[in-house]
C-alpha cells in the first residue's frame, strides 16, 4: 500500500476502529463523543505497532481515543500561541524564530497533541497567504530561522514545500529552516516513497541548512521503516533531531526513556528536548506526569546514558518562554532557567519555585528580583 492510500484508508472513526480492530475499541464507552471533539486518524502502519492483547499498550495510548479526553481539566492554548500570532498561520514569539502553521492536517492525530484545538489554516489557505508571511519574515531581519509546522509539515506536497524554500532561501538573514513532523514516526513511507520530496530537500539544502524535528516517544516506534526514512533524509543532507514528550503510560519510566535515547543516537538522530507534557484540555488528565516525578525519571535515565544520548534538555514550553528544568534544591524547591524567553528581562534568568508534590505545571513564575 502506498503512503497516499495509507492516509486515505486510515481509521478515522470509532466505527471503523470497532470494525477493524475491535479489541482496541474497548478502551472507552464514549469514543464517538471524543472523536466528535478531537479528530482521530490512525494509518495501518502505526496500527501495526500496537499489541492488541495489552490493555495498557503505550503505542495504543498514543493514537486510540479515550474517554479521559472529555474531562474538563486543562486549557486549549497553554503557551500563548494566540497572542504570538502576527498573521493567520504565522507566529513570532521568540525574536530569532518565526513559525509557519502550514497545514492543519496530520497523518495521525496524536492523542497528546497540544494543538488539539486545530490551530492553523489548511495548506491551500496557508499557501495563498504565504507571500504575506514571507514579506513579514523579510522585514524582520532578526529572524534567523523559520519553523514550518502544522499539523504536520510533511503533509504538504513536495511542490508546496519547494515554494516555501524558494522564498525563504532568497532571504540573507535566514540561516536555517526546520520542519516539524511526526511522519518519520507514524508514516515513514511518505518519505521513502516520495523521491520528489527528497530531491526538493536535497536541492534547497545546498542553499540553507535544513532540519527535520520529529517526535519519537517510545522505543517501539524506532522500526526498520522509521530508520529507513531517517536514513533517506540524512543521505540528502538533512539533520534529524528529536523532541520527546514525557507522557504518563507511555515513557514515564527511566528504562523506557533510556532505551529511547539510546535508540535515537544509534540511528543518528540528535536528542534535542524532552518536554514536560502541557496541561492541554483533553490531554492533562490522561498524559501529564507531576513535575517532581518527571524530573526524577529524566535524571535517572540520564545517569545511565553516554554524553551524546544525554545531551537533550528537559523543558517546559510556558506562555512566558521555554523553561529548562534544572533540578531540585535542598529545601525542595525546583530550579528553572529560561532557555528561550518572550520578554528581554527573562533572557537566561534562573529562578527557584516551590512545586507541590503532585503539581503538573508552573502557573505562577517568580518575578525578576530587583
Amino acid at each position: 500500500m502506498d503512503w497516499k492510500t495509507s492516509i486515505k484508508d486510515a481509521i478515522k472513526t470509532p466505527a471503523e476502529l470497532r470494525r477493524r480492530a475491535p479489541a482496541l475499541a474497548k478502551v472507552g464507552t464514549r469514543l464517538d463523543e471524543v472523536a466528535e471533539r478531537f479528530p482521530m486518524c490512525v494509518p495501518d502502519y502505526y496500527l501495526s505497532l500496537i499489541d492488541p492483547s495489552d490493555p495498557d499498550d503505550p503505542i495504543a495510548r498514543l493514537c486510540i481515543p479515550s474517554d479521559d479526553e472529555l474531562r474538563a481539566g486543562g486549557a486549549f492554548d497553554t503557551s500563548g500561541e494566540a497572542e504570538n500570532t502576527k498573521l493567520d498561520g504565522l507566529q513570532h514569539k521568540y525574536s530569532q524564530t518565526a513559525m509557519v502553521l502550514s497545514t492543519n492536517r496530520c497523518a495521525m492525530y496524536c492523542r497528546h497533541c497540544f494543538r488539539k484545538r486545530m490551530v492553523g489554516l489548511s495548506e491551500e489557505e496557508t499557501l495563498r497567504r504565504f507571500d504575506e508571511m514571507a514579506d513579514y519574515i523579510a522585514r524582520h531581519d532578526e529572524i534567523t530561522n523559520v519553523l514550518i509546522s502544522g499539523g504536520d509539515a510533511f503533509m504538504n506536497s513536495a511542490s508546496i514545500i519547494a515554494h516555501y524554500l524558494e522564498r525563504l532561501s532568497a532571504m540573507p538573514h535566514i540561516q536555517m529552516v526546520r520542519f516539524g513532523t511526526r511522519i518519520p514516526v507514524v508514516l515513514p513511507q511518505r518519505i521513502t516513497e516520495d523521491n520528489e520530496l527528497l530531491t526538493v530537500l536535497e536541492e534547497y539544502g545546498k542553499q540553507l541548512r535544513l532540519y527535520v524535528v520529529t517526535q519519537f516517544n517510545h522505543p517501539r516506534e524506532l522500526t526498520e521503516q522509521a530508520q529507513a526514512a531517517v536514513d533517506a533524509l540524512m543521505r540528502r543532507g538533512v539533520t534529524v533531531s528529536n523532541q520527546t514528550v514525557l507522557l504518563r503510560g507511555v515513557n514515564d519510566d527511566a528504562d523506557t526513556l533510556e532505551q529511547l535515547m539510546n535508540g535515537l543516537t544509534r540511528v543518528g538522530i540528535v536528542p534535542y528536548y524532552v518536554f514536560q507534557c502541557r496541561p492541554v484540555r483533553g490531554v492533562q488528565d490522561r498524559f501529564q506526569v507531576p513535575l517532581h516525578r518527571a524530573l526524577a525519571i529524566v535524571e535517572e535515565a540520564k545517569s545511565r546514558l553516554n554524553g551524546h544520548a544525554k545531551r537533550f534538555r528537559f523543558v517546559m514550553s510556558h506562555v512566558t518562554g521555554k523553561l529548562e528544568i534544572l533540578g531540585e534544591l535542598p529545601d525542595g524547591r525546583m530550579l528553572f532557567q529560561y532557555h528561550q524567553a518572550k520578554h528581554p528581562d527573562d533572557h537566561s534568568r534562573v529562578f527557584a519555585a516551590t512545586v507541590a508534590p503532585e503539581q503538573l505545571w508552573l502557573d505562577e513564575i517568580p518575578p525578576v528580583q530587583a
